[in-house]
């Protein structure tokens, strides 16, 4: 297995968010079983880390959505765009070119920790300010609608992030 397409859970990737940390976790394994399945396998196992990206990125953006976070959200666009591409590379793969799975793992070994340690730990921070449980998917007592600034997307609080 190459070192350049494996990712290493460390405690720099935890969050303080279990449902997070445990979605985040699995995506890690199916990066990683991706590089080490065998080339007649590396297809199906690609098509089980699509399924769960889909899923993972569907989770945090029902959770934007409930704490108002508006869809044109810079974090809705990364995600789309991940997905985007990742979902071509699968299209192609189902067609034959199985090559592009390497260079698309490559990518989101580069791309998941600083998408993690930025957009997701601020996601995790606004949900934790707003009182917005993950596991439950509601709101502890007491919770108000507006009670936090929206997390940032990695520029000058004064810029906008679409």
């Amino acid at each position: 297995m190459s070192a350049t397409h494996t990712l290493s859970w460390s405690d720099e990737l935890l969050l303080g968010d279990p449902r997070t940390d445990h979605t985040h976790q699995e995506f890690i394994d199916l990066v990683n079983a991706t590089t080490a399945a065998a080339a007649d396998q590396k297809l199906g196992v690609y098509r089980q880390l699509v399924q769960h990206t889909i899923e993972h990125f569907a989770q945090e953006e029902r959770w934007m959505l409930a704490c108002g976070i508006q869809p044109d959200f810079c974090h809705f666009g990364q995600h789309a765009s991940v997905l985007q591409v990742m979902q071509e590379v699968e299209r192609r793969a189902l067609n034959g070119e199985v090559e592009y799975i390497g260079s698309m793992i490559e990518a989101l070994v580069e791309w998941f920790p600083s998408h993690a340690s930025g957009m997701d730990a601020g996601l995790v921070s606004y949900l934790q300010e707003k009182g917005y449980d993950t596991a439950t998917e509601t709101f502890k007592e007491g919770a108000t609608a507006d009670s936090a600034a929206l997390p940032s997307c990695g520029h000058a609080p004064d810029q906008p992030c679409a």
